[in-house]
């Protein structure tokens, strides 16, 4: 029983939870332990408390940002990264919080504010919250402000480690609760543990990519103005993937300056002489794709994402839903079962712009000799003598397609966030079981 516990993805899903939970709320029980102040009412302690909450969970940021494998591949990085947002602004809010309470329960601490006169501690503090704020604001609004994404995640680095280190070094100048030579040394180590996680991403794991280059072997044309960037692995033997997942792709320059993207590799899974990704030019850097020369050298960090058939060894098929670019690991999960002579019966309903702009679209048909492959075209602008599906992949078109048990089948859904919000309502209500139905989101950074 045990070992089917720990092998079952729910159950270790679960045990990151409780332990994500436990991190957060364990050095606020230990800090709350002997010596307490005394003369402090509930409203102080409980400012306190939201504090020393609103630090852990600010410290536990740098592990769900770090592509740890195994808390990976648990959830996704899609999904680590979504929890990362959400936990980030309840840990603002909670910081925020904080010297709201203080100031009304005790109000003669509004002199704190006065930063030329106040003690160090309440500077960091202040310090602290602006970083915090400018980090969340730079995040939320970062596309309205056209703030480029690599200058962007460099300072959004800086401003988590000044907004957690100063954090801390608000709580050691207090000291009410950091009377203790043990409590400091607990709190200095979730500091240390945040920080050597910091060090690892941005400069060891990097390095680390240096010793496997990789070269670029082609730049193809596809439709719907995607371009093909093939890789070769550089004096190793590059990796092997499951298909559907993505690497972290740099390109022309030293992984160290951060211009890394996520994109899905589009090539079968089990070559791992030859990586294929399909990019779509609707950026800057991805619009630039197209003149990438053969022979650049490429770095890669991956692979990541649990969108992938494989943990569905069992399952009696599967159902996939692309819309544009969203093909590109669906793709891959088709050729690679093409490949393995996959027996199961595949369902393909794929939205595109026009005819012109189906992605893939001659390799498609050709996979349907390979495989038990039915493929649904759904058109938005439909050209003259069109006879297939057209407008939006909704309720009424999956309706018509999908298998009528809608049980037996495991659903695959990247697309456009309006696309697959759609997409996910009309399946919920078509009762098609919520854990059959994975997603895959675009926009990682």
């Amino acid at each position: 029983m045990r070992r089917l516990l720990m092998h079952s993805p729910i159950a270790v899903a679960f045990l990151w939870i409780v332990a994500y939970l436990l991190l957060t709320l364990l050095p606020l029980f230990v800090l709350l332990l002997y010596p307490v102040p005394s003369g402090r009412g509930f409203w102080t302690e409980f400012s306190v408390a939201l504090g020393f909450i609103g630090l852990a969970m600010m410290a536990l940021q740098f592990v769900l940002t770090a592509r740890i494998n195994r808390i990976e591949s648990s959830y996704g990085l899609d999904i680590l990264l979504q929890f990362h947002r959400y936990t980030s602004l309840v840990a603002f809010f909670m910081v925020l919080v904080h010297p709201v309470i203080l100031f009304i329960a005790q109000p003669e601490t509004l002199q704190l504010l006065n930063f030329f006169e106040a003690p160090s501690r309440a500077r960091m503090a202040m310090l602290a919250t602006l970083a915090f704020l400018a980090m969340v604001i730079t995040t939320i609004w970062r596309k309205q402000l056209k703030i480029p994404y690599e200058p962007w995640r460099a300072s959004h680095t800086i401003l988590a480690v000044l907004a957690v280190g100063l954090g801390f070094g608000h709580a050691i100048g207090v000291g009410n609760y950091m009377g203790l030579f043990w409590k400091v040394v607990l709190w200095s180590g979730i500091m240390l543990v945040s920080l050597w996680l910091i060090i690892y991403v941005r400069l060891i794991k990097p390095l680390l990519m240096t010793k496997k280059p990789y070269v670029v072997e082609e730049v193809m044309s596809q439709r719907g103005d995607v371009w093909t960037l093939a890789l070769r692995p550089l004096g190793h033997d590059g990796f092997k993937f499951q298909p559907g997942q993505f690497a972290w792709l740099t390109l022309n320059i030293n992984p160290l300056s951060m211009r890394e993207h996520p994109f899905s590799m589009s090539s079968s899974g089990d070559r791992a002489d030859r990586l294929e990704f399909g990019i779509k030019a609707i950026g800057d850097f991805t619009s630039q794709i197209k003149d990438v020369q053969p022979g650049t050298r490429a770095y890669l960090d991956g692979p990541y994402g649990v969108f992938t058939t494989e943990r569905y060894w069992d399952s009696a098929g599967f159902v996939l839903i692309a819309g544009g670019v969203g093909i590109t690991p669906i793709f891959s999960i088709l050729l690679t079962a093409s490949e393995r002579n996959d027996g199961r019966p595949f369902l393909l309903i794929y939205a595109a712009s026009s005819w012109e702009d189906i992605t893939y679209r001659e390799e498609l048909e050709t996979l349907k000799e390979a495989l038990d492959l039915s493929i649904v075209y759904v058109l938005r602008k439909a050209h003259d003598g069109w006879e297939g599906e057209t407008g939006y992949i909704d309720k009424a078109v999956l309706e018509r397609h999908i298998p009528r048990h809608r049980g037996s089948r495991h659903y695959f859904v990247c697309a456009a966030p309006v696309i697959m919000r759609a997409v996910e309502l009309a399946l919920f209500e078509l009762e098609v079981p919520v854990t059959n139905v994975n997603m895959e989101h675009f926009d990682l950074a």
